[in-house]
């Protein structure tokens, strides 16, 4: 018995008492995807005439934007695709606010920075500028109109943005903070810089949120203020950091999604795969006998790692995604396949336990390493590939898939070494003569 392997029994012990504390905490609950638990649906469309001709660019752009602020948005596992030249269809499973989520994926996010000279103007005004007059206005039914303002010039737009953050002032009020890039610093700057004491108004989506004065020569950096609420200057930052949508978009249909499943065809999931992974272990201690009990209880410990890594890393929990799991227990399971086998032929070939043992770990550890890479590597695609084009359901496969790869790697080469190491080598002179217990 060596050290070494008590100090990794310690290891092993105090991750599955954190695991433990994983999966029983409530703050750290399964998340469902809407295929499991349902949720919302929204069809957007191309908001511009029938005749006028949208691009592909136009078409993917946008659906890239969307998806990036639904992410921004902490949206669990959330699909974004074409639905046709012109649509775009949004599935958030579980959404708890879905009129915030509507506003966000549908806002073109048009900001401005208006020259009014000596006016101030009010918060919530709808205007029309140099850049959108003859437009039609979002906000034509606000109780502060068009009547009684006059066409403003632009200054700059929001498209030489390059960053926007939500940050907190003195007095603890929410704000948005921004960052142009080189050509829109160099604009701004100029323009602040001869017009000291006089008003510049922030506008977004043809509607003022703030007015300010400006008292000093700003460059590339500044702040939004407009009286936000968190949620407000969250929901502002994330439409400013992740662009502008190159067409706007109108909602042509919104509906409630129900579970695929349902909760009786989910129960009958788990069945099956609690079925499944008792004929696995029973498998593997009929065939391997002492060694794949000790693997029986490894690979118990490591369906309990992947549970609590998906609570706490917060994985969506969607078919694909249980495919992968169940795809990487079964590479778990092959895992110790490898390992037994050579640890068999060591013993055909004579060799003492203990050494047998040592053996059989060390020149399995190449082919499980190898063939785990190789899956990793295919995972790193798929999750490339679902992120550039908007297939969350295959990003969750490779999610959890990824995870039990490594996960199991860590069973299989550690904790059911460990566990062999410490019962069967300090009875290795009763062991040996008993081949039964070794499936010799």
């Amino acid at each position: 018995m060596e050290t070494r392997d008590i100090l990794w029994l310690f290891v092993i012990v105090g991750l599955v008492m954190g695991s433990i504390w994983l999966v029983t905490n409530p703050d750290y609950p399964i998340r469902q995807g809407l295929d499991l638990q349902g949720g919302l649906q929204v069809l957007l469309e191309a908001d511009i005439p029938p005749d006028e001709e949208v691009t592909d660019d136009q078409m993917s752009q946008a659906r890239q934007i969307v998806s990036r602020r639904v992410n921004g948005l902490g949206v669990s596992e959330p699909l974004v695709q074409s639905g046709g030249d012109r649509r775009i269809v949004v599935e958030l499973p579980g959404l708890d606010r879905p009129e915030e989520a509507i506003s966000l994926v549908q806002g073109t996010a048009l900001l401005e920075f208006v020259n009014t000279g000596n006016q101030s103007l009010p918060e919530g005004l709808c205007i029309r500028t140099t850049e959108n007059e003859g437009k039609p206005s979002p906000c034509e039914t606000a109780e502060l109109s068009l009547e009684g303002t006059e066409v403003f010039e632009t200054v700059l737009t929001g498209s030489n943005l390059i960053d926007a953050e939500v940050q907190v002032d003195l007095a603890q009020n929410a704000l948005v903070g921004f960052t142009f890039d080189e050509e829109g610093g160099q604009i701004f700057g100029d323009y602040t810089a001869s017009n000291v004491g006089r008003f510049l108004t922030i506008v977004l989506d043809k509607q003022v949120i703030s007015s300010p004065q400006i008292n000093a020569v700003i460059s590339r950096q500044g702040t939004i203020t407009g009286n936000f609420t968190p949620e407000e200057a969250n929901s502002l930052a994330l439409q400013l950091r992740f662009g502008s949508l190159p067409i706007p978009l109108k909602i042509e249909g919104v509906r409630q999604v129900g579970a695929t499943l349902g909760e009786q065809s989910i129960q009958s999931s788990v069945t099956a795969g609690s079925i499944g992974l008792i004929v696995v272990l029973l498998f593997m201690l009929i065939y391997y006998r002492l060694p794949g009990g000790l693997a029986d209880i490894a690979l118990i410990i490591y369906a309990l790692f992947n549970i609590a890594l998906y609570q706490w890393i917060g994985v969506t929990m969607t078919l694909p995604a249980i495919a992968g799991f169940l795809l990487s227990t079964g590479m778990a399971v092959d895992a110790n396949i490898l390992v037994f086998e050579r640890m068999k032929e060591e013993l055909r070939d004579g060799k003492y336990l203990g050494d047998a043992i040592n053996d059989g770990f060390s020149r399995a550890w190449s082919s499980i390493r190898d063939s785990n890479i190789a899956t990793i590597v295919v995972c790193m695609i798929l999750l490339l590939f679902g992120r550039s084009f908007g297939a969350g359901m295959v990003q969750g496969f490779a999610i959890t898939l990824m995870i039990g790869v490594l996960t199991s790697m860590f069973t299989a080469v550690i904790v059911t070494r460990t566990f062999v190491k410490l019962v069967m080598s300090p009875l290795a002179d009763r062991i040996e003569s008993k081949s039964w217990l070794l499936g010799l």
